[in-house]
């Protein structure tokens, strides 16, 4: 496979306000993706769709998404990297003004396909970061813009449910298109230009992907590690309303958003992680995050009826899996620099699908057990991350 790969980047181009501003603009851009769950019922009553046919708005949304990351993610190494992260931002806000605009389900599960598709401007920002980033920073850097991404995504829906419902769901959208038309200018400007890192044809890019499954072991263990992580954590979230809801007091869907604001509290700690992956560089960081996940659900399973219990377990949760997150990113990216975006692209596909997959077992297990068999769906995943830890490889050492 014939690469021209360039050295490590010039560090100075990387300050403490840009490693924020992408921050910011990852936690900005990745909420495009779910700003249509909290506001689904008000979509199907505008639409005059129900059941089902709706649920397709939110599926094509993290579909769509999935095949960007497979099929775009990619070019961040055969691409200079800001011009696609620009281009990317001002195509997701014509999506956003199709989904403002829809007339019918069937225009509004396209546009949000589209949207899905568009939206991996933080999967070419996280590698970026990390490009830059001197190696003894790395973790750090890492887990600053990573905290952006979280945070995004679990403040998403309350800021969806707060727009929705003042002042409308289409109004959401505008706003949000506004908002990546903004921060296209934004990054334009301020973002250092990087020249490609691995000039080859699009074809061979992809085959590229192949290559790298087969060859670099400490990549499988980790996308494996996160896919499991992931999946617990969407385990919990897919189930969480449903179970409020079940409770005696009847709690709605309003408080179960509240639960993204008590999970922030876990994220706000990732660059502290990150600080630690310098350092220390070994799977211990993974072993005891997944640890804190496992405790998330032995917490949650006696003292989920009371909300106390359950925003002591979401703070352990989103802790658990950003800390995992981090290490498992930071040691990735330390695998193939040239390689970044294309290893982002394999770690994330199959984090995602862990993701989809933990989704459907929350709600399997929600039906035929109830709360305990959700908790026990989550903590025999951490059970299964851990020993697929102890038995994985050692190696992993960054080759730059």
């Amino acid at each position: 496979m014939t690469t021209h790969s360039s050295p490590e980047a010039p560090h100075t181009a990387l300050s403490t306000g840009l490693v924020w501003l992408m921050a910011a603009a990852s936690g900005a851009t990745v909420a495009n993706l779910y700003y249509n769950q909290p506001l689904l019922g008000d979509i199907g009553e505008a639409l005059g769709a129900s059941g089902s046919a709706l649920g397709l708005v939110p599926m094509l949304t993290q579909v769509g998404y999935a095949v960007g990351m497979l099929f775009i993610v990619p070019l961040g190494d055969s691409l200079e990297r800001r011009r696609v992260i620009v281009t990317m931002n001002m195509l997701v806000a014509l999506a956003l003004v199709g989904v403002a605009l829809a007339p019918t389900l069937h225009w509004m599960v396209a546009a949000s396909f589209v949207v899905g598709v568009t939206t991996i401007i933080p999967q070419l920002l996280v590698p970026f970061a990390a490009h830059l980033a001197p190696a003894a920073q790395r973790g750090r850097v890492v887990g600053t813009v990573m905290s952006g991404v979280l945070i995004g995504i679990l403040l998403s829906r309350t800021a969806a449910g707060f727009i929705g419902t003042h002042l409308g769901w289409r109004t959401m959208f505008w706003i949000a298109a506004g908002l990546m038309l903004a921060l296209a200018g934004v990054l334009r400007f301020t973002l250092p230009s990087q020249p490609p890192m691995a000039s080859m044809p699009y074809p061979q890019l992809l085959r590229s992907l192949i290559h790298l499954a087969r060859t670099e072991p400490v990549l499988r263990l980790h996308a494996v590690l996160g896919a499991l992580s992931f999946g617990a954590f969407s385990v919990f979230w897919s189930t969480l309303a449903l179970y409020l809801q079940s409770l005696p007091q009847k709690y709605d869907a309003q408080v179960a958003g509240l639960f993204g604001v008590v999970g922030v509290a876990g994220a706000a700690v990732a660059p502290l992680v990150g600080r630690y992956a310098d350092k220390r560089g070994d799977r211990r960081i993974n072993g005891a995050a997944i640890v804190v996940l496992l405790l998330s659900f032995v917490v949650m399973w006696p003292l989920g009826r009371w909300l106390w219990g359950m925003a002591l377990g979401v703070v352990l949760l989103d802790l658990g899996v950003q800390a995992n997150q981090i290490s498992n990113q930071t040691r990735v990216y330390s695998l193939r620099p040239e390689a970044r975006s294309r290893l982002n692209t394999l770690y994330m596909v199959t984090y995602f699908a862990g993701g989809a997959a933990g989704s459907w077992l929350g709600t399997f297990a929600w039906t035929h057990w109830g709360w305990s068999g959700v908790c026990a769906s989550g903590a025999a995943l951490c059970v299964v991350a851990l020993l697929a830890l102890k038995r994985g490889p050692k190696g992993g050492a960054a080759k730059a």
